[in-house]
């Protein structure tokens, strides 16, 4: 098992940031990789699922999904990343995002414990990403 915390601050209000992990629309501008389209389905409630399809050109996608475990707006979600009941996927991991105010941008805390973590590089993508969504 392994983990690692990054931590960003995002020139975006709590809430603004918030809405980017958990809207639908907002979230799939952000989440996903640069060449590559992404349709999200979000069930933000504790015990909901959350999907998330990229695609490329060529038709390639990739699948990612889980299920809230904790949802505390506009401060913490709790959520897991892969299948625990897929033998070929290995147990879930579990993902904290805590949400604080600073100076009128937010502090985000990014923790991921479990299998597939990936050492946090395909997220710190993401992450840029979401700054940059944030910003327009």
């Amino acid at each position: 098992m392994s983990q690692y915390e990054i931590i960003r601050v995002f020139d975006a209000p709590r809430e603004r940031v918030f809405r980017a992990w958990t809207d639908a629309a907002r979230f799939a501008r952000w989440f996903g990789l640069p060449d590559m389209s992404t349709e999200a389905v979000l069930d933000v409630r504790p015990g909901g699922a959350w999907r998330a399809t990229l695609r490329d050109d060529d038709g390639f996608e990739v699948l990612l999904d889980g299920v809230y475990r904790e949802v505390a707006e506009p401060g913490r979600l709790v959520f897991t990343t892969g299948d625990p009941d897929d033998p070929g996927d290995g147990p879930a991991s579990l993902v904290t995002v805590e949400l604080a105010e600073s100076d009128g941008g937010t502090v985000m805390r990014f923790h991921q414990h479990g299998v597939n973590t990936g050492g946090g590089s395909g997220w710190a993508g993401f992450l840029d990403r979401l700054a940059e969504a944030l910003v327009r």
